[in-house]
């Protein structure tokens, strides 16, 4: 299960030119300092959004906050399981993701 949702990240990654997948065991995505997605354990997928965009996409999505090794990560969307069906929508909310984190202070 997990190993398909880490090969779906990688093609959905693939559709994101100006970033790329890192993590060999634990895949996420950085920029500017500052991680932006990843794929959990469970084999979930969080991306990052300002505080603003995760309340939006919370309610339109019905969905949570994302979690990894038990720990709520702040600022992380819990992506629903059913945008893994369309890797372009997902890819949107992916380079919101990027974008969001290339307006933070670099670490």
């Amino acid at each position: 299960m997990r190993e398909e949702k880490i090969r779906l990240y990688d093609q959905l990654v693939a559709k994101c030119p100006r970033f790329e997948r890192k993590g060999k065991t634990m895949p996420y995505t950085s920029a500017n300092g500052h991680m932006f997605s990843q794929i959990n354990k469970e084999g979930e997928l969080g991306i990052r959004f300002s505080k603003q965009v995760q309340e939006k996409y919370m309610r339109e999505l019905g969905t949570t906050n994302f979690e990894s090794y038990g720990a709520v990560m702040q600022g992380y969307v819990l992506m629903p399981e059913l945008l893994w069906d369309d890797l372009d929508k997902l890819a949107s909310y992916l380079n919101e993701g990027y974008d969001y984190v290339m307006t933070l202070e670099p670490k």
